[in-house]
């Protein structure tokens, strides 16, 4: 008997949903049920790669989900289903280019050399009407909503069915707002290993869409949905741990607002690869309209655009708001769960190794007083400079493994050229009349 088959006996578990994420961040699945699911744990789930976004092709072999008993999560609003997350196989070897096979092999790398990296995220998403045109509660139409009561109060019944999935799950989620934008949401819980909150994020984001669904709502975590409202983010908080003696290496009293050496060389990896980071923090080409955007119906995006840090300043790339970790702003709602944390970690890791300097903190307003881009770098403005980078980036690439990145470039490029094959309106009437 299987440990995922002892997990159903004594839990009630029906079915399994073996889930893995792709390289554009869709969640695929096969449904299992209990009854057959030793039969799937020692043998795999099957797959067609290249029915993904996995760059496979037709003539590839089947492609095999071996489900992680460590990750069973079971459906809060259906306890009978389970999901689990799958690790993919090919020939029994292992998917290189897959998400989670990416995150996994920088979390060994870091344990390799006694540490142990802890993330939250703070996930924002809009709640929309059905078909995804406007924000679904008509009422919410303040120009600061942030924090609004009577609007968080209208969404009660989604936002505490959600949240009441967190508590019986055991994440300790603490706390649950209206964001900056109308119809925008966010929900915290507790910070964990790397891994755990990879699975956890990419759970977040199918509970988040299927509980919205099912109050007649359409749950969307698109970086910038409307142009007059700020995006989605996916702000993470990192800290770094002595794997042996469970010891918080970041903190340090006597250290500048309260952190190591160690933060500040984790925190210059992020900066000096903050280009080709960009490329899976903020995936798509509706990215970039958030990270280089406008100001908004609120007065403020609250994303960055230059490479640089700071105290607890939100209008920076990276942001101290503790003794104990670093806020990493610059991801946003389309990035792939897994992804996110192996390129946090990578770059954070070469910082390390390198000894790197982070330079000097900017204490500045960067909305209201920007910096001379001679005197800051500035963010990628688009995704195909972001995929650039890249794969222009020998040290960080190699980190992520050459069949990922190129994978992923491959793809991501591929969205690139649709997008620009697309004639807008806009277009039109900017330049119909030249």
């Amino acid at each position: 008997m299987s440990v995922l088959s002892k997990i159903a006996k004594e839990r009630g578990i029906r079915y399994f949903l073996v889930s893995f994420s792709d390289l554009r961040g869709v969640q695929r699945a096969k449904l299992v049920p209990a009854a057959s699911i030793d039969r799937i744990a020692r043998e795999g789930a099957g797959f067609a790669g290249f029915a993904t976004w996995l760059d496979m092709t037709p003539a590839d072999s089947d492609m095999l989900a071996m489900a992680d008993p460590a990750s069973v999560i079971q459906l809060p609003w259906k306890p009978e289903v389970a999901w689990v997350a799958g690790d993919l196989v090919m020939d029994g070897k292992p998917v290189e280019q897959s998400p989670r096979r990416v995150l996994l092999r920088q979390v060994q790398r870091a344990a390799e050399l006694g540490y142990t990296v802890r993330t939250g995220v703070e996930c924002e998403f809009f709640v929309l009407s059905p078909d995804g045109s406007a924000i679904g509660d008509p009422s919410d139409q303040q120009s600061k909503p942030c924090y609004d009561q009577l609007a968080l109060m209208r969404r009660y019944e989604l936002i505490t069915q959600i949240c009441d999935g967190m508590l019986g799950l055991g994440w300790d989620p603490y706390q649950n707002d209206h964001e900056d934008a109308n119809g925008q949401f966010e929900m915290n819980w507790t910070y964990s290993d790397a891994l755990i909150t990879a699975d956890r994020h990419a759970f977040f984001k199918y509970m988040v869409k299927t509980l919205a669904e099912s109050h007649g709502l359409r749950a969307t975590f698109m970086p910038k949905p409307f142009s007059n409202l700020s995006g989605n983010g996916c702000h993470v908080h990192i800290s770094l741990w002595d794997s042996t003696r469970n010891e918080n290496l970041f903190r340090d009293r006597d250290g500048e607002l309260g952190l190591s050496r160690t933060a500040y060389e984790f925190m210059a990896g992020l900066l000096q690869h903050a280009d080709a980071l960009s490329a899976i923090t903020n995936p798509t080409v509706n990215s970039f309209k958030r990270i280089n955007g406008a100001p908004t119906l609120s007065g403020a995006t609250w994303s960055p655009n230059t490479i640089s840090y700071s105290g607890n300043n939100r209008t920076h790339m990276i942001r101290i708001p503790d003794v104990d970790r670093f806020e990493l702003r610059l991801a946003d709602g389309a990035a792939n769960p897994y992804l996110l944390q192996a390129a946090v970690i990578a770059a954070g890791l070469d910082g390390l190794r390198q000894h790197r300097d982070p330079g000097r903190r900017l204490d500045n307003n960067m909305y209201t007083d920007p910096l001379p881009p001679g005197q800051v770098r500035q963010l990628p403005t688009n995704l195909l400079d972001a995929l650039r980078a890249l794969r222009n980036d020998e040290g960080f690439s190699a980190a992520l493994g050459a069949p990922f990145v190129e994978a992923y470039t491959k793809l991501k490029e591929q969205e690139w050229h649709q997008h620009h094959a697309h004639i807008s309106a806009w277009e039109r009437q900017a330049t119909l009349d030249c």
